[in-house]
């Protein structure tokens, strides 16, 4: 299983041949299978460079990464301002000097904390381990081990299951990853595999499986849906009826998709324990005070949904002019209520933070409701409120939203004075 699996299934059936695959996460047991011809393909993610060139032949490029310090944050992180995170974390390399970092054996990771300490001019005491990178990643995150480096796609997959874990210091440039081929007796393959690794890369195909695996794990919804095609770009069976509310609000139909993607996960009959309902989780007396029956149809529900977001863009329109700032309000407000969010915007700017800006300073001020401190604070008209699931939610659904937008194609968008036709015409 795994993405570098899927690649090579495609290749062969390219070729029209059978795959057969043998397990190998050791990587001098690996050039071992691969030199003695027992193998004939290192299908892993290796990172290209000089010294293995001598030794291997690599094919175009799979994909391209860097390596990237792994490091926890502080245990309260949540209630932090980023430039308070990064006061207790490694941001710059030099600091690395006399620490302790685990890295997988014979792995080129190792290969660059020697380089490394060669450049900063002191010691990094690096300790080989015979563990892979997943495992390492676990380890920091459960407070195990300080440090680790790993190749950035893999530590950005891993920080979605491990939330605690920072991997924002880099401690190398942009390198190449690729397969690789033995040196004797492998022209014809090589260049096959090179001539279609260039042209899959193209496709959308290649798009969506390194979205799959590497911008958002929260991505196989979409994977696994029944309704998706890569042929026609269909994200779920609601897709007309999604585009053409998103019209009413001028949104792009993705974000709208993944924000019922997010609050149902395209179920029109599922039902919250709070009471709300259907694809777009619609309150029942929201929908009463739109005159809109939410249970009668999955287009009513949608229609409901969409008014409500229309609403709430009229609460933030006067108060955040940047667009996409503006949108990240409305997302937390849809979760939250706008009340719960207005609160954090007045706490944030009573303790001189920008109450237009959401990530490092409202979002902040929306997690400290839960604080008896702030939720009794005079300005905070809404009372107690735990903002975890708000701050997910708006993060969860631009990040889904990130790799719609990079596997399906965008649909023109009509302009905000067409919109009113087109929402009188949902049933």
């Amino acid at each position: 299983m795994g993405f570098h699996y899927e690649l090579l299934k495609q290749f062969t059936d390219h070729l029209g041949v059978d795959l057969e695959i043998i397990t190998e996460n050791h990587l001098e047991h690996a050039f071992n299978l691969l030199n003695s011809g027992e193998a004939d393909l290192l299908a892993i993610g290796l990172t290209v460079n000089s010294s293995r060139k001598k030794e291997i032949l690599f094919t175009e490029p799979i994909l391209e990464t860097r390596q990237v310090l792994v490091q926890r944050k502080p245990r309260n992180w949540r209630s932090m301002t980023s430039d308070a995170i990064d006061k207790h974390l490694i941001r710059n390399q030099l600091e690395l000097a006399g620490k302790n970092v685990y890295v997988q054996e014979m792995t080129s990771h190792s290969e660059r904390l020697k380089t490394l300490a060669g450049e900063i001019g002191d010691t990094i005491n690096i300790i080989e381990v015979p563990y892979a990178s997943e495992e390492l990643i676990k380890n920091v995150a459960k407070g195990e081990i300080e440090y680790t480096i790993c190749d950035e796609n893999i530590a950005a997959v891993n920080s979605t299951y491990y939330p605690d874990i920072d991997i924002s210091t880099p401690v190398s440039f942009p390198q190449n990853i690729a397969w690789a081929l033995r040196k004797q007796n492998s022209e014809r393959l090589l260049n096959e595999l090179n001539q279609w690794i260039t042209e899959y890369k193209k496709t959308r195909s290649y798009a969506l499986l390194y979205a799959k695996y590497f911008k958002n794990s929260r991505s196989s919804i979409i994977v696994k849906s029944d309704y998706y095609s890569l042929n026609t770009g269909k994200i779920s069976r609601w897709d007309n009826l999604i585009r053409n509310a998103s019209r009413t609000i001028n949104w792009d139909w993705r974000l709208l998709a993944s924000l019922i993607c997010q609050e149902s996960r395209f179920d029109p009959d599922v039902e919250s324990w709070a009471g709300a309902y259907g694809l777009m989780q619609v309150m029942p007396v929201t929908g009463k005070n739109f005159g809109i029956d939410i249970t009668a149809s999955p287009a009513n529900n949608i229609k409901a949904g969409t008014l409500y977001i229309n609403w709430l863009q009229s609460i933030f329109d006067s108060q955040i002019s940047d667009e996409n700032e503006k949108m990240k309000f409305i997302l937390a407000s849809y979760n939250a209520g706008p009340g719960h969010v207005l609160d954090a915007m007045k706490l944030a700017e009573k303790n001189g933070m920008d109450p237009s800006k959401w990530d490092g300073n409202v979002a902040v001020w929306l997690l400290k409701k839960s604080d008896p401190k702030y939720y009794n604070d005079s300005v905070v008209k809404n009372g107690y409120f735990r903002g975890t699931e708000s701050v997910n939610f708006v993060s969860e659904v631009l990040e889904r939203y990130e790799l719609y937008k990079s596997i399906i194609p965008e649909q023109s968008r009509y302009h905000l004075s067409q919109n009113i036709k087109q929402l009188s015409e949902l049933p």
